[in-house]
């Protein structure tokens, strides 16, 4: 639709004609974007105000035609086109001195300038609709446009980072919905709330929003827009982590669409369900479910683009699966057949943003499938000529493919698209310099130079429209290519700039990108990781000059920075949300000047992704001493030798030469290389009598704290059980965990009386699966016999709603509890058993942050006496971690793995006699210690000697 030309004054009847016809277009087109937002968006973008209508006898034109126009313009996606109708009519209106459609129409220009990008424009336009709605508020006609115009505010404002007023805006635009009677605008104001909480950090509260949306829904008469409302709940759900519910919101959309038969509706259903079943990875059917979801969409489909966008998701999980599930042949098959399907219909779709996307998500899922075909050939770097079209990162279908989607992008004026077509194009050419054998300098360094020019491109678009959750793509990209080319100071700086846009975005990390599929494992964590590898091959271990010495500090400082924003970002993506922070101190304080016999170890593991070797590089803070950076260090059979600890825990194995062996690795990968200055703090904390002897006996030879910030599968590894050939580490120094480089609020334990709510359960509901455990009764009473004030809640009285009644009814500040559960990579599968069933880790946060309104005083100290990793998970001690951060208590004690359940009694006894013992005043890193060191040391029960008995238990947050 072009902006219409203006008329010569002697045609005035023509003209008044014109603006006539041209206005209820822009009706119609107001309508049919209002409608086509419902229907088209993933439950966040806001229903476009709807411009009144005026019939009158002089106006009698038939609104269906401009109706379908308008229809057919937005399903096109072109927006400037749209913004420039847009503008013609907030001129019209403010000619004809209508404010009431001047104000919706400035509302729909907001609404799509923020399409495009254009903020400050987006801005201007929604404060002047509602300062002109502002004299109107009370005329009834007005209302619904107010509320309309509102949600456009809160989408802005959302946009812009700004959650708290966004949602204040949205709960206003609800209001006036119920009280235009307009309930599918009083649903999708819902919806946004929903997604502002979460993104505040209330994962609770946007989850219980959208049940009770849920329960809204289901009392409605089904209906296409019932349908609609209920896939995008089912979306958001997905996005918020919560899968089962997610799968069964959409399992009813899908019965709503097909009971009023509505064909696209039911394969956009299909195409969300495979979504869902595509994000279930542990479940039994993956993939084959999400492939059946996608087929059944695709064949179901009369919209081309919903028919391409199920393709193309099937595409590109058949790829990521064609060694796994499915035969290699029958998968092999469905491929060849998409890669032959798609380009055709790729061609035949009118430009649009959607269209550009596709072609987008298609180029990179040919990128991807020529990853996979080099790794099959066992040739990651074969010559060119050598190899088949569909193997090269750069073939002419993926080139033609990113081309098209360029001129489309620009054709359109669409920045933000362009952005992602010129950066992906700028990956191609960096995948196919990899490719190029590495004699082939002279074409290695073109096609860099051809990934680095388009990728500098791609970043600028990006910044000119604030789009930061993909200028952090093609900063990082842009980084990995000056340092392959040996720009590192640049490089750094390029990484620097991805990581302070990560930051940013962090509130909303999970949903990062919404148009091309994100995952934290590839697009997030390598940007820390090869950040800090860049950084630290520029330090140096032994600084000379004072320039050295200043440089190598700020890269050091940096570089633990990143691995402590690495791990918080692991706990965002863990919780599906922003982690709740506080007043915090920095170690480095502690460590100074709270605590000067601690030193605090950050060992970063470096992983060649081609090589699969292994180095450990470790950075050190000594009290009162700058940072110090030791040798690289190979660590050779890594894999195999934390394998070789964890099984020995696991299976209780008496032997021990292999895990003496074992842990003896790691012994010199972390600490051997730290000796002698780890001596030389020893010998300078003799001297400053801060910190009380364990005991007569060894006063010569003061404990040390050892504070571990560690990395990757080292988190898997308990410290305390390390061999340096004589002893065991915790026989020497008491030892701590902690998540980050600070801590809340680090105070020691108070010498008073310790307050304890102690919960425990013997016997767990036989429908979990957990065998009984014997001595919970004797390890709760061996709590109350040392005098604390104990409150015990057994067995039946162990339950969800008992535990958090008492957490609200006395001040405890030690939580103590003897029962099973589990710690995984997954929140959901990551809980402790109650009698009446599991508490999930985010229903344990909320429970335990209760207690904030009416008990200001800290948690000091949570026990998990009987809980354990998750066998064959990696990652599962971020659900321990998340426990830890989320729970409010300054420091957790808990176990790697199951332990048995006499010895856990044992150890807890002797664990809060010490920290009671009022003859001194020992930190909870020293009391843990020497209950460690009496079972390895018994001189009764040598059954106790086995590390498995001892040694999983570790001590994560405040050690004082």
């Amino acid at each position: 639709m072009k902006p219409w030309k203006k008329s010569s004054r002697d045609r005035r009847l023509k003209k008044w004609l014109k603006s006539s016809i041209k206005a209820i277009m822009l009706i119609g087109l107001a309508t049919a974007i209002a409608l086509l937002s419902a229907a088209l968006s993933p439950g966040l973008a806001p229903v476009m105000a709807k411009i009144p209508a005026t019939h009158t006898a002089s106006n009698p034109i038939a609104q269906t035609e401009p109706e379908q126009h308008g229809k057919t313009l937005f399903e096109a996606g072109q927006y400037q086109q749209a913004a420039d109708e847009l503008e013609q009519a907030v001129k019209r209106y403010q000619a004809q001195g209508n404010p009431l459609q001047q104000a919706a129409a400035l509302a729909n220009l907001s609404l799509v300038h923020q399409q495009l990008g254009a903020w400050d424009s987006a801005t201007a336009a929604i404060a002047a609709s509602l300062s002109l709605l502002q004299p109107l508020t009370n005329a009834s006609p007005a209302i619904p446009v107010l509320a309309q115009a509102l949600e456009v505010q809160g989408k802005l404002q959302l946009n812009r980072g700004e959650m708290e007023p966004a949602l204040a805006t949205w709960q206003k635009a609800e209001s006036l919905f119920r009280k235009a009677k307009d309930t599918e605008g009083a649903i999708q104001s819902q919806m946004n709330q929903a997604q502002a909480l979460r993104s505040l950090g209330f994962y609770r509260r946007s989850l219980d929003r959208l049940n009770t949306l849920n329960a809204t829904l289901q009392a409605q008469p089904n209906s296409r827009q019932k349908a609609i409302a209920l896939r995008n709940l089912g979306d958001a759900l997905q996005v918020g982590g919560s899968l089962e519910q997610s799968h069964t919101v959409l399992e009813q959309s899908l019965e709503v669409a097909e009971a009023v038969n509505a064909p696209n509706q039911i394969a956009a259903a299909l195409l969300s369900l495979g979504n869902s079943a595509r994000a279930q990875k542990d479940a039994k059917s993956y993939p084959a479910d999400a492939i059946a979801y996608y087929e059944r969409a695709a064949s179901l489909a009369t919209v081309p683009l919903l028919r391409i966008q199920a393709q193309l998701n099937q595409l590109s999980l058949l790829i990521s699966q064609q060694s796994a599930t499915l035969a290699a042949s029958q998968s092999g098959d469905r491929i060849q057949r998409l890669l032959t399907q798609l380009p055709a219909q790729l061609e035949q779709l009118p430009a649009s943003r959607a269209a550009i996307y596709a072609r987008i998500n298609f180029a990179q899922t040919l990128l991807n499938f020529a990853n996979q075909q080099s790794l099959a050939e066992n040739q990651p770097f074969p010559p060119v000529p050598s190899r088949t079209a569909s193997t090269l990162a750069l073939s002419p279908l993926l080139k033609t493919t990113l081309q098209q989607a360029i001129a489309q992008s620009r054709s359109l004026g669409d920045k933000r698209a362009e952005s992602y077509s010129l950066g992906t194009l700028g990956t191609a050419y960096e995948k196919a310099a990899a490719q190029l054998a590495p004699t082939n300098v002279s074409a290695q360094t073109q096609q860099l130079e051809y990934a680095r020019d388009v990728t500098q491109k791609a970043l600028v678009l990006a910044q000119a429209t604030n789009t930061w959750d993909i200028a952090y793509r093609w900063q990082w990209q842009l980084g990995r290519l000056l340092k392959q080319t040996g720009n590192v100071k640049d490089a750094i700086a390029a990484y620097d700039a991805a990581i302070v846009n990560l930051r940013s975005l962090r509130g909303d990390l999970v949903s990062v990108n919404p148009d091309v599929q994100f995952n934290f494992r590839d697009s997030v964590e390598p940007i820390y990781r090869q950040s800090v590898e860049l950084l630290l091959s520029e330090a140096k271990t032994e600084p000379t000059t004072e320039a050295e010495k200043k440089t190598n500090a700020d890269y050091l400082e940096k570089a633990r920075q990143r691995i402590e924003s690495l791990q918080l970002a692991e706990l965002d993506n863990f919780f599906r949300e922003a982690c709740l922070e506080g007043q915090r101190v920095v170690l480095d304080d502690i460590v100074d000047k709270q605590n000067p016999t601690t030193t605090i170890i950050y060992p970063i593991v470096l992983k060649d992704p081609l090589t699969s070797t292994v180095k450990i590089q470790v950075i050190a803070k000594i009290p009162n001493q700058p940072l110090k950076l030791y040798p690289l260090v190979d660590a050779k059979d890594f894999d195999v030798t934390i394998d070789q600890i964890i099984s020995t825990l696991d299976d209780g194995l008496t032997q021990l030469q292999p895990f003496q062996a074992a842990t003896r690795k790691v012994y010199d990968w972390l600490i051997k290389p730290m000796e002698q200055d780890i001596q030389s703090a020893i010998a300078l904390a003799e001297s400053t009598k801060t910190k009380a002897t364990p005991d007569t006996a060894n006063s010569a030879a003061k404990v040390e704290t050892l504070v571990f910030v560690l990395d990757d599968r080292l988190r898997q590894v308990p410290m305390a059980a390390l061999w340096d050939g004589q002893q065991y580490l915790v026989e020497r120094y008491g030892i701590a965990i902690s998540p980050g480089l600070q801590l809340l609020d680090p105070q020691p334990i108070k010498r008073e009386p310790l307050r304890v709510l102690a919960a425990g359960l013997s016997n767990p509901p036989k429908s979990l699966g957990f065998i009984k455990l014997p001595y919970v009764e004797n390890e709760i009473a061996s709590i109350t016999k040392l005098g604390f004030l104990t409150t015990p809640l057994l067995e039946q009285n162990f339950t969800r709603t008992t535990l958090e009644g008492n957490i609200n009814a006395a001040p405890f500040n030690v939580v103590h509890l003897a029962t099973h559960g589990q710690f995984s990579s997954n929140a959901k599968d990551t809980f402790i058993v109650a009698a009446d069933g599991p508490i999930n880790v985010s229903q344990f946060d909320t429970l335990l942050r209760s207690r904030d309104a009416t008990r200001p005083e800290a948690i000091e100290l949570l026990v998990f006496s009987a809980c354990q990793t998750a066998k064959n998970d990696n990652r599962a001690t971020l659900g321990l971690a998340g426990f830890a951060v989320r729970s409010g208590a300054r420091s957790t004690l808990a176990s790697l793995t199951n332990v048995n359940d006499e010895s856990t009694s044992l150890l807890m006894a002797e664990f809060y006699q010490q920290l009671s013992n009022p003859k001194e005043s020992i930190t909870k890193a020293e009391a843990l210690r020497r209950a460690q060191v009496a079972l390895l040391q018994n001189p009764t029960d040598y059954d106790l000697h086995a590390p498995k008995l001892w040694a999983p238990y570790i001590l994560i947050g405040n050690w004082l």
